[in-house]
């Protein structure tokens, strides 16, 4: 039988990861598998894993969660050296980068992807010294994710973060940066900066054209001159059909990598606090090994 380490969050977006122990365990144990169970939390994080896998030397990592927990994972493995599939079970609030790979959202279902599924090896994003999948932010709104408390998230999901956004309005102010990349440089004042290696943010398709096949990320910069209209103007584009154009209010370009300067201080990535400015960021090719369902097509 194979070696699978199972990684949880317990408290992960609607809780119910330790109920559905005994239904992921059936799956595998039928699969052949054998599955050893790591809890993960915010005290304990996770020390001693890489000593775990060293000693196991697993065939992959199953982790239950959302794109923070995925995030915390892959910036462990990344700065310790260690290189192994991770299987991602959609269980934190809106799992971007799960659905991005095709993950169903049915428990059963997305067992069973994992379990028939192949290793593919995606792209994702480094900025300074730490590492991110699915999208770096600054700017209005992308502290939410990091000061809703979890019991909000368990209980109203993707609505907690809309609840609490609210509360950023009063005391939010446009930001000004400088960004340079070898395709395009943009400088002046902007509401919203977004820098996707996947495509969705709370679920909102954002990068329309992002791939994490492409060896790009893609950059989306809300502009900040009218406050007001730029928020309406972006609003009518989400509800609009996928094939619109962008607005003038956001520019848009694909690029390897930039370099941002920004009057704040901090970023965000994937729903974590991320380094402080200035920032240089890379696309790295093909360098997450990730299981995705057999009949994925678009990523």
């Amino acid at each position: 039988m194979k070696n699978v380490i199972f990684l949880y969050n317990p408290v992960s977006g609607e809780a119910q990861t330790v109920a559905q122990l005994d239904r992921i365990s059936m799956h595998y144990q039928r699969a052949g598998y054998v599955l050893t169970l790591f809890r993960i939390t915010r005290e304990r994080g996770l020390s001693h894993l890489a000593e775990l896998i060293a000693q196991l030397r697993p065939d992959h990592l199953l982790a239950a969660g959302g794109d923070g927990t995925i995030n915390r994972l892959v910036n462990y493995l990344k700065h310790r050296n260690v290189t192994v599939p991770i299987a991602i079970l959609p269980m934190g609030t809106a799992n971007d980068f799960a659905h991005l790979i095709g993950m169903p959202n049915n428990l059963n279902d997305a067992c069973r992807a994992i379990l028939n599924g192949k290793v593919q090896y995606l792209d994702m994003g480094r900025v300074n010294d730490r590492y991110f999948i699915n999208v770096l932010s600054c700017g209005l709104f992308t502290e939410v994710s990091q000061k809703t408390p979890t019991a909000l998230k368990n209980t109203f999901g993707k609505l907690a973060y809309y609840f609490s956004s609210i509360g950023e309005l009063p005391s939010f102010r446009k930001m000004n940066i400088e960004i340079t990349a070898d395709e395009t440089s943009f400088r002046g004042s902007c509401l919203l900066l977004l820098v996707f290696n996947g495509r969705t943010a709370g679920n909102l398709k954002l990068a329309k054209h992002s791939s994490a096949e492409d060896g790009l990320l893609d950059v989306l910069i809300i502009r900040g001159e009218n406050i007001v209209e730029s928020i309406k103007n972006v609003f009518h584009f989400l509800v609009k059909k996928k094939n619109s154009v962008y607005p003038s209010d956001i520019v848009y370009f694909q690029t390897r990598k930039l370099h941002i300067e920004n009057d704040q201080p901090t970023s965000d990535i994937d729903g974590e606090k991320g380094p402080d400015f200035p920032l240089d960021i890379e696309c790295l090719p093909g360098s997450l090994p990730i299981i995705v369902p057999q009949d994925t097509k678009d990523r």
